[in-house]
């Protein structure tokens, strides 16, 4: 059982980590051009590298979760963490690579949950 409850918590922690991510993708653009706030190179540089903050927070959730399964919901899982992580580190690159992590964030924002039901109804006594 206290294993159950630790997957849990790592299925929130990456939910929370996921959709913090989104917000902060949506939200820095108009930060950016629209707030004298963010005039300071070093803080504007700092503020827009969260990117790998989230990364970890990501692997860290994505592996916590499935150390003790196995199966398609954790193929799933470290498959959008991937795609997620490219997305994030090549979306310079191309504005597509955005649009790939915004999906795969939004991919394992459902795949957590998916497992977080599936661990309650396969749980064993």
């Amino acid at each position: 059982m206290k294993s159950l409850v630790f997957r849990q918590r790592a299925d929130w922690i990456g939910i929370t980590g996921s959709v913090l991510c989104i917000i902060h993708c949506l939200i820095t653009p108009i930060l950016v051009l629209t707030s004298t706030f963010i005039q300071h190179d070093a803080l504007r540089m700092g503020f827009l590298s969260l990117d790998y903050l989230f990364i970890g927070i990501n692997i860290l959730a994505v592996w916590s979760a499935t150390r003790h399964t196995s199966g398609r919901i954790a193929g799933a899982l470290w498959s959008l963490l991937a795609l997620f992580a490219t997305g994030l580190l090549l979306e310079k690159v191309h504005e597509s690579f955005e649009f790939l992590a915004y999906a795969a964030s939004l991919g394992l924002v459902v795949t957590h949950l998916l497992n977080i039901r599936y661990c309650r109804t396969h749980h064993n006594h």
